[in-house]
């Protein structure tokens, strides 16, 4: 009976920490509200990863990776970029709202830095966090690197890769793309530009382009989902967190 109990014990309790829970986090932009959602292992000092979901908002994919952040030690936080009452309710107006946010970008970076802050407050070591970003999240990756926000890595998935006609800049923090191979929102010139850029800096940096994947590839819930390069990318990224943070 005790050896059964060594075995059911560890076993229960690695289920616990697979089915890990999300409580919101209220936090603010000056007079605009803002809901975020962390996972519930905060308060302990571990790495954390930020995560900025795609265009629609907080999704089921975002919320399902900040579970599995959790299960593999992290703390995860997914940033609310829109704010209360501005959640986009179909897909033009998803596309209004982050075009805003991807002409402005200046008031992306500094939504993506105050979800920062919510991370740390969690109890993220400061000094070992990421952030990673679905789709539209996945641009704000990049635009976290772009404003030299304290982070170790960015994880760009499925992300848009052009900056506009702004010069190139410093990125000091190491950079991995995950690209859908056949995503047609990303242009040769996008991936050309993107290339010039982080060579410019100097930057670490990887890209990895997913065969026969379309531009949503990683979301379960689209038509564009191919399990095989999904389970690739999410190892891939397991990897780039491990080595960056630790």
């Amino acid at each position: 009976m005790k050896k059964l109990l060594g075995i059911l014990i560890p076993a229960l309790m690695s289920t616990h920490l697979i089915a890990q829970d999300l409580r919101p986090v209220a936090y603010s932009d000056g007079p605009q509200k803002l809901n975020g959602l962390v996972t519930d292992n905060g308060g302990t000092k571990r790495p954390g990863v930020l995560i900025l979901p795609a265009w629609m908002g907080i999704d089921d994919e975002a919320r399902t990776a900040a579970k599995e952040l959790a299960s593999q030690g992290y703390i995860a936080f997914i940033a609310d970029i829109y704010g209360e009452g501005n959640i986009p309710t179909d897909f033009a107006s998803a596309r209004e709202a982050a075009t805003r946010y991807k002409t402005d970008f200046k008031a992306y970076q500094h939504r993506i830095a105050l979800a920062l802050e919510e991370l740390k407050k969690a109890g993220a070591d400061t000094g070992r966090i990421a952030v990673i970003g679905y789709c539209f999240g996945g641009t704000g990756a990049l635009e976290a690197a772009r404003a030299q926000l304290p982070v170790k890595g960015v994880v760009s998935i499925h992300g848009g890769l052009g900056k506009g006609e702004r010069p190139n800049g410093p990125i000091t923090t190491s950079v991995l793309i995950q690209h859908p191979e056949a995503d047609p929102t990303v242009s040769a010139t996008d991936m050309a530009g993107i290339t010039a850029e982080l060579n410019a800096a100097k930057a670490d940096w990887q890209l990895i382009s997913y065969a026969h994947c379309g531009h949503t590839f990683t979301n379960p819930a689209s038509k564009e989902y191919n399990k095989r390069m999904a389970d690739r990318a999410w190892q891939h990224l397991l990897v780039f967190l491990k080595e960056v943070l630790g």
